[in-house]
């Protein structure tokens, strides 16, 4: 392994394994799941490749699992892919949130999100049709009892009031399958640009030793600066959505295609070793 790819695995598996110490999974759950992983993947890399199915044998000599250790795990991969989807009631409401924060017609006259009657006569803007308007195959009043739980709106009387910009679960198992959503496809972005092929935007801006009160006066406005950067991002696809189904009459045409722009944020003390002349810069 060279020096900078163990360097890249490093950085990416710490903070994950920390946090795994702390759910008590020891080594051997981590590196039993990873067994999984290995001989999927290397189907999966064949069949991309055209390849025909690799054998036991192959599969071994490209993953160093014994023979008999994939046999086995090929066994469970037919029984699906091991991947737990994303609870629907949480997609859904994530999904409508986001056209409520980003849709213009669900706006005031000063541009934020206004309180919806929860259902009112077309063209009107009610809940019901923006739940309909994400396309969602869940009862409107489900989406309103999701989003009345996890606290991100609030009824008042017979009309819902958005009380967050973004829906964020308090269900453990939520967070983790929007986390493993994110970084996946973030992962996903940079191998993409480590091979070589027309690159994804994969960027971060980056600053070292700041003072902490600069930290401070900046952090809430940089969330915001996110938020519209998301939020004109939505507005962008949509608009072109709706534009390709004018143009070709194929509203409902089946997506070939699914797409994630991704923005996020973190922080940390220095150790003073470390500490250089306020450095910054810009990761590809």
């Amino acid at each position: 392994m060279s020096d900078a790819l163990k360097s890249a695995a490093l950085s990416i598996l710490r903070p994950f394994v920390r946090y795994l110490i702390t759910q008590g999974w020891t080594y051997g759950a981590l590196a039993e799941l990873l067994k999984f992983v290995y001989v999927g993947e290397v189907i999966a890399l064949d069949a991309r490749s055209g390849k025909p199915v690799p054998t036991d044998s192959r599969v071994s000599l490209l993953s160093g699992i014994h023979r008999k250790e994939v046999r086995r795990l090929r066994e469970e991969l037919q029984d699906g892919s091991g991947e737990i989807a994303l609870r629907h009631g949480a997609n859904i409401s994530a999904q409508v949130v986001a056209a409520w924060v980003a849709c213009e017609a669900y706006h005031d006259a000063a541009g934020e999100p206004r309180a919806l009657p929860q259902r009112a006569q077309e063209p009107l803007p009610s809940f019901e049709s923006l739940v309909r308007l994400v396309k969602a195959d869940m009862r409107p009043r489900t989406v309103l009892d999701e989003l009345l739980r996890a606290g991100v709106v609030e009824l008042q009387g017979d009309t819902v009031a958005l009380a967050r910009r973004g829906y964020v679960s308090d269900l453990p198992q939520d967070r983790l399958g929007f986390m493993g959503a994110h970084i996946g496809d973030h992962l996903r972005a940079a191998v993409h640009n480590l091979e070589g092929q027309t690159p994804y935007l994969e960027q971060s801006v980056y600053f070292d030793a700041l003072p902490p009160q600069v930290a401070e006066a900046v952090r809430d406005d940089l969330r915001r600066l996110g938020e519209r950067l998301l939020q004109q991002a939505y507005q962008q696809v949509s608009r072109a959505e709706r534009a390709q189904a004018a143009a070709t009459g194929a509203a409902d045409a089946e997506p070939s295609k699914r797409l994630r722009l991704g923005v996020y944020y973190y922080e940390e003390d220095m150790p003073p070793h470390t500490l250089s002349d306020g450095a910054t810069g810009e990761s590809t």
